[in-house]
């Protein structure tokens, strides 16, 4: 298993362990969501059309998965902050403009594969 970084490497890493654990819970709790709307819709039969919500649980899961693995706090990345302590939400400032902008990228670069992923989940859930 990989170690994640022990100090912030703009836009590389801005998280620590703890925030590791919680974003890959939050991936986690984004799937068993999906399972669940997904169940409902199937029972409900409601029309194919319906499956585009899918598209938020999955976004939210998978957003939650590339952050942990990715060790990067797409949220963090935007505000220009990171946080390596053993505290959830305690975040310190990223002082140099340089260092905000290569986090602002890989914030984006997070959300658009996050967006990518959760468009892909709806188009296959359409042909089944």
């Amino acid at each position: 298993m990989e170690q994640p970084a022990s100090q912030y490497i703009p836009g590389v890493c801005n998280i620590g362990p703890a925030e590791i654990r919680l974003r890959k819970r939050l991936g986690w709790w984004g799937i068993l969501i999906t399972i669940v709307v997904w169940a409902l819709l199937m029972w409900l039969q409601l029309p194919v059309a319906w499956r585009i919500i899918l598209f938020l649980p999955v976004f939210f899961s998978a957003n939650g998965f590339l952050q942990g693995f990715m060790h990067f706090c797409a949220g963090f990345g935007m505000k220009g902050v990171f946080n390596f302590g053993s505290s959830v939400g305690k975040t310190d400032t990223v002082s140099q403009a340089e260092f905000r902008a290569k986090d602002r990228r890989k914030a984006q670069q997070i959300f658009v594969y996050a967006a990518l992923i959760g468009i892909a989940v709806v188009l296959i859930s359409f042909f089944i």
